[in-house]
């Protein structure tokens, strides 16, 4: 059978580190990582061609998997942030995608309010360094998850909505760019909710064995959204004349948002 060849396509802060473990987990499957990490945002087709041709060529950085060396390779692949020259070239790799038989994995998230939460709350580590002097992006342990969970982001109220609404259309332009790919989604909060059930189906989706995945990554940010926002009093009071547009943010995880919502609306209304 065919080696799978795929693209993790994402943005920062959905998951997509600990969806890549997961799937370097599985003893068939190469995941290179965000190789586009160090290159100009604004790179070209050419330069992007270039380095597709290299990763999909199967001897990309082959060292790294070593304890994989003797083993029937199923999928290889890697991590493309959309702020990595996918909006600037999207039609030529969407045509380099189509002609090499490329996938294409969508890792979105659905509560785009609890991804913002989560940017500004990495951006501040990368200032404050809180784990012993040092910034992680990601965690293994629940102490650290702890650690940094601690700090609450302040959100500008004004620019809540417009800035929800630009993760909005990244994400739609996301499923526009690839709908003429062979592609499947992915919701952070669904592989959340059941982990085991959608790896299965993205193994199934690459041709994969199937396998138990597993990672030791930790979720930072797990309670909810009023306990993780320093002005939270203030967000609920600048969105009541907005209410209909933001609540569907909060009604995308099982945390009990939607009722905190609208009883704090309530509340200081």
């Amino acid at each position: 059978m065919p080696v799978s060849l795929y693209a993790i396509v994402s943005m920062q802060r959905s998951g997509s580190k600990w969806f890549e473990a997961l799937l370097n987990s599985h003893e068939n499957i190469r995941s290179h990582g965000e190789i586009f990490y160090n290159f100009d945002r604004k790179c070209n087709m050419t330069v992007i061609t270039t380095v597709l041709d290299r990763v999909y060529s199967l001897n990309w950085n082959v060292s790294t998997f070593r304890r994989k060396r003797n083993k029937c390779l199923a999928a290889v692949g890697f991590k493309w942030m959309l702020n990595q020259g996918i909006r600037d070239n999207h039609e030529g790799i969407v045509d380099y995608f189509n002609r090499r038989g490329i996938s294409a994995i969508l890792l979105l998230r659905k509560n785009l309010l609890r991804r913002l939460v989560s940017v500004k709350a990495n951006k501040q580590d990368g200032h404050d360094n809180l784990l012993n002097g040092t910034h992680k992006a990601h965690v293994s342990s629940k102490e650290e998850a702890q650690i940094l969970a601690s700090y609450k982001p302040k959100l500008d109220v004004k620019r809540l909505i417009p800035t929800l609404e630009h993760m909005e259309r990244l994400a739609a332009d996301t499923l526009e760019y690839f709908k003429s790919t062979r592609h499947i989604v992915v919701y952070y909060e669904d592989l959340v909710q059941n982990q085991t059930e959608k790896m299965m189906d993205v193994l199934k989706f690459l041709r994969a064995p199937h396998r138990s995945l597993v990672s030791g990554h930790v979720k930072i940010h797990t309670r909810p959204l009023e306990e993780q926002i320093a002005n939270w009093r203030a967000v609920v009071k600048g969105i009541q004349d907005n209410h209909d547009e933001i609540v569907d943010y909060f009604n995308q995880e099982d945390d009990g948002s939607v009722g905190i919502l609208k009883g704090a609306t309530e509340k200081f209304g």
